[in-house]
């Protein structure tokens, strides 16, 4: 891990270098893209020099425990290699966690979709309950929200809720949400007093990139043509229409509404570039539909990620054994506690496989 680190430092040292170049500084894209490298190199190195300091400093205490003779010398020097050595293993720590790969996807801006699923009614109420712990949770953190689709229930509840959530690190705050979430208590339309057991399903979705698409015209067949219909006698005896055909997917268009062929030839271009961009975005969205469905499961209540126990007053998250015994908090959006522990347990797996 160390020689890993040492690679790192010497990158981080050559952005420096590179940085001071009067070439570079007068380059402000360039400039601003090494400032952000190095600045995600900055905690890791900070981290790799403290431990090489704090090395040399139990080699010289070591060296001075060696020599000693007075008993008090002894205890101090060997208190002070084992308060060095506790440090050396935070650093060491810290510098696996900041070694694990990042998640592109960590400050994006998220969509947040709520189902009903089984328990009929109560489904639906539930379902909007933990819409409302998700707009707290998103107040706390100063986060904008807004619900951006909504299909409501006759008895204040949702069959579908959509909310938009728009901060710094959204996706990477809220991402171990998705699944199926069970409630156990008594519905407000049970009139018997029984616990029923409901559940709805979550799905966290990071915000959709905007899509630019570059035409290259080595990719399009061009093919001038005279337009055919109403158009005067001059669109009659010219080649003003224009046949364009994007060859690597096949989209083909053909326009003939201007009265010039550089004007037709713009026009199928914006056209050809506009379908190729919709196709792109029926890509990812359709990415984003694949992660959802492996998401949230079917909804039964055996899939459950958590389960919110009302009767005990416990909120238990099932992936990690994880209790939570003030449920009125939680379901006021005070979910850190449970993002935390999943956090943690995400990095401690990924640590694992990664060192």
């Amino acid at each position: 891990m160390l020689e890993k680190i040492a690679k790192i430092v010497e990158r981080y040292d050559e952005i420096e270098q590179v940085m001071a170049d009067p070439e570079i500084l007068a380059d402000y894209q360039k400039l601003a893209e090494l400032a952000q490298e190095r600045s995600e190199l900055a905690l890791i190195v900070k981290a790799y020099l403290e431990h090489e300091a704090i090395t040399l400093e139990v080699e010289e205490t070591q060296e001075l425990l060696a020599a000693a003779e007075d008993p008090e010398m002894i205890a101090m020097a060997e208190e002070e290699i084992e308060l060095l050595a506790n440090r050396q293993e935070e650093l060491e720590q810290q510098m696996k966690s900041l070694l694990i790969p990042k998640d592109s996807r960590d400050q994006k801006n998220v969509l947040i979709e709520i189902r009903a699923g089984a328990g009929g009614d109560e489904a639906g109420i539930f379902a909007a309950d933990l819409l409302r712990m998700y707009l707290r949770y998103a107040e706390d953190r100063r986060w904008k929200t807004s619900v951006v689709g909504e299909n409501r229930t006759g008895v204040g509840g949702y069959k579908e809720v959509i909310l938009s959530v728009k901060g710094k690190g959204a996706f990477s705050r809220l991402k171990f949400e998705s699944g199926v979430h069970r409630v156990q208590r008594v519905p407000v339309t049970e009139s018997q007093g029984r616990i029923h057991t409901s559940t709805a399903t979550v799905a966290v979705m990071p915000e959709v990139d905007d899509v630019e698409i570059t035409l290259d015209e080595k990719d399009l067949e061009i093919t001038a043509t005279f337009a055919s219909g109403p158009g005067g006698q001059h669109m009659q005896k010219n080649a003003t229409a224009v046949r364009v055909v994007h060859t690597p997917s096949g989209i083909m268009t053909k326009v003939q509404s201007e009265r010039s062929l550089s004007q037709n030839k713009r026009v199928a271009f914006g056209i050809i570039q506009a379908k190729l961009q919709e196709r792109e975005e029926a890509k990812q969205h359709a990415s984003v539909a694949a992660d959802r469905k492996a998401q949230v499961g079917t909804g039964d209540r055996s899939e459950k990620i958590r389960t919110y126990n009302y009767p005990q007053g416990r909120v238990t998250d099932h992936r990690i054994g994880f209790n939570s015994y003030n449920l009125p908090a939680v379901m006021d959006g005070d979910l850190d506690q449970f993002i935390d522990a999943l956090t943690m347990a995400d990095e401690a797996e990924k640590m694992a496989s990664s060192i």
